[in-house]
């Protein structure tokens, strides 16, 4: 088995490359749907959400660039071009939501499938040893299941 500098196998590292460059993209667009949240939030809640969803953009920004730059330390190419990121997307884009439960129900709903991938990541991480992977998707996923707690507690719904 032919392994890289990292001392990772380099056919399953490419594996990983493609599937991080899945994450990244629907980071995009997570990103970009907290933004239009940030902008757009009506109503009495205003005040909270607004700040809440800067909040959550930020730390988003954050993750994307530690994203791409685990891309780039396993050997790749980050995904960079909108063509890219709307071909590999799986979160819905939310378009003009101002309503506060609706915005709230797209970020628990974009999250969930933001777990999904990082799950499959943080199986493939496992597999060959990949600490450097695996260590980043088990925060994210810390993090987020946290979150999607919060949001379903505003809500008021179960988890």
């Amino acid at each position: 088995m032919k392994m890289n500098s990292l001392g990772l196998p380099v056919k399953e590292t490419q594996i990983m490359v493609a599937e991080l460059n899945i994450l990244l993209a629907n980071f995009q667009v997570y990103y970009q749907n907290l933004r239009g949240l940030h902008w757009n939030i009506r109503g009495k809640r205003f005040f909270d959400l607004h700040l809440k969803f800067e909040e959550l953009y930020n730390d988003s920004q954050l993750k994307i660039d530690l994203i791409a730059e685990r891309v780039l330390t396993l050997g790749g190419t980050p995904l960079h071009t909108f063509e890219d990121y709307i071909k590999n997307k799986k979160i819905a884009i939310g378009k003009n939501i101002s309503n506060d439960e609706d915005a709230i129900q797209l970020i628990t709903s974009s999250l969930k499938e933001l777990l999904v991938i990082e799950r499959v990541i943080l199986k493939q991480a496992g597999e060959i040893d990949d600490e450097g992977t695996n260590s980043m998707m088990s925060d994210f996923i810390s993090e987020q299941e946290k979150t999607i707690w919060m949001m379903k507690a505003w809500l008021e719904e179960e988890i």
